[in-house]
């Protein structure tokens, strides 16, 4: 074993000699300033972007979602990243330099990223030719790269969440923290349909471009003001972890180990994949379904997405609060993909009456749904989650849900242009998309009743016992 020396050289942060503190509401809705900011920017990529690309420059929509989708598909970085942060600590800190290093590079991004669309969207009016492909690619290179700095934010300051929080406050910070991102969809959507709504073709470039450099500057800021001081503070990493002060020491390879220790890992990984697909194969149609079924201008499909957010909410906060305490995780998530499952039955049929109305209700429900989804499955994923690699196993967690993410955006777009092949009318293309989602979510609801998480402690708790007696000098 390491003798005592070489642990106080090896942990930057000193071991508590008291309990930390007890995190309270106000520092749960200060963290979810952080995702405020990422609903922001996710209204950005997939509630505008898609639009300009597929409606306004008539991108093909396979082509113009399989770009966007692109920051999605390099997840396999974020296990690497997640254990990097779990090892190798930035000024003392597991967690906070990365989350802030990401934002930053995540707004250079993003303003990049929309100066490629006008090029792409230029080029490909005057006909398709190698150099229209070339700046296809360049979107999708730069979404990778987007994709990038948005793991070295977003899994470090999962982990974050799980180091911060104790079992029985779980559900309240998670509900709070993923309110929080609503609210930033929300507000995203409010402020880009005023910005957006009645501006001409000739204006609608500039106006973008706007946001585009508005909406990053201010995520960047709200990052920071959300998590400065919290790890110094209230983090439980050092004195959970049965492997502290040893940290910097394990190996990918090792804290891999641990994580594929339980046959529960992988039953739950193949939930998150088959549940996120079939919640977002829907996000690179809705506002088309919106434009083409519906007759809604650009301003007002985008603003779809303040009704999805007032349901969410609603959802997010009744789970966290009300139905997890009193159902438990596992049976609130069962709920939640039986009805969202319902929802996406409901979005078919508004079609039908082709009334806005009936489709903003239609949403609001959806959104409704995916709170309770939503809630109870982050936080069944924190408590599948050892805390002696935190990071490790929040970086799986969001592979699984980035590449079903990607997945579903390039689905989701292929299945809109299957649909145009297959139906001479356009409801019925788009009905596709929603039939699918809807049968997915009954398959999620399958997965879930061979999850346990008891037996994952478990199993995982005797991989980490080994790791122990390992020499890691």
């Amino acid at each position: 074993m390491m003798a005592t020396s070489d642990l106080s050289r090896s942990s930057h942060l000193p071991l508590p000699t008291t309990p930390p503190p007890r995190i309270n509401l106000f520092t749960m809705f200060r963290l979810g300033l952080f995702q405020m900011g990422l609903g922001l920017l996710s209204l950005l990529t997939l509630g505008i972007l898609n639009q300009v690309l597929i409606s306004e420059l008539q991108i093909p929509a396979i082509l113009a979602s399989g770009a966007i989708a692109m920051y999605q598909f390099v997840a396999p970085a974020r296990v690497w990243i997640g254990q990097i942060s779990d090892s190798k600590p930035i000024r003392g800190y597991h967690r906070t330099g990365y989350v802030w290093l990401g934002m930053a590079l995540q707004a250079i991004c993003l303003f990049v990223a929309i100066q490629v669309v006008w090029q792409l969207g230029a080029s490909a009016a005057a006909g398709w030719t190698a150099v229209t492909w070339g700046w296809l690619a360049l979107l999708a290179g730069m979404f990778a790269l987007y994709g990038l700095c948005i793991s070295v934010s977003s899994t470090p300051f999962a982990a974050l969440l799980v180091d911060v929080s104790d079992e029985d406050n779980r559900s309240q910070l998670v509900g709070i923290v993923w309110a929080m991102l609503m609210v930033g969809i929300v507000a995203g959507a409010i402020v880009g349909q005023v910005l957006l709504e009645n501006i001409s073709a000739e204006e609608l470039q500039a106006a973008i471009t706007r946001l585009f450099i508005l909406f990053p500057i201010t995520v960047v800021g709200l990052g920071m003001l959300a998590t400065v001081g919290i790890e110094k503070k209230y983090s439980r990493y050092a004195s959970r972890s049965s492997l502290a002060g040893r940290e910097d020491q394990i190996t990918l390879r090792q804290a891999l180990s641990v994580l594929t220790a339980s046959k529960q890992t992988g039953v739950f990984f193949v939930f998150l994949l088959v549940m996120t697909v079939s919640l977002f194969l829907q996000q690179p149609v809705l506002e088309p379904y919106a434009r083409e079924v519906f007759g809604l201008s650009i301003g007002e499909s985008a603003g779809l997405n303040q009704f999805w957010g007032y349901g969410i909410l609603a959802g997010i906060g009744l789970a966290g609060f009300l139905i997890v305490p009193r159902l438990g995780k596992q049976r609130t998530a069962m709920i939640g993909c039986l009805f969202s499952s319902v929802c996406f039955v409901l979005v078919i049929l508004a079609g039908v009456t082709a009334n806005p109305t009936t489709l903003r209700s239609a949403v609001m429900l959806f959104g409704l749904a995916s709170g309770i989804l939503t809630n109870s499955a982050v936080s069944l994923m924190l408590d599948f989650t050892a805390a002696e690699t935190a990071g490790t196993f929040i970086g799986a967690w969001g592979l699984a849900q980035a590449m079903a993410q990607a997945s579903a955006t390039v689905l989701g777009g292929a299945l809109l242009d299957l649909g145009r092949q297959i139906f001479s009318q356009t409801f019925f293309a788009f009905a596709l998309v929603f039939a699918v989602q809807a049968i997915g979510m009954v398959i999620a609801f399958a997965l879930l009743t061979r999850i346990n998480v008891q037996q994952f402690k478990t199993e995982s708790g005797k991989a980490i016992a080994t790791l122990m007696e390992l020499d890691l000098d």
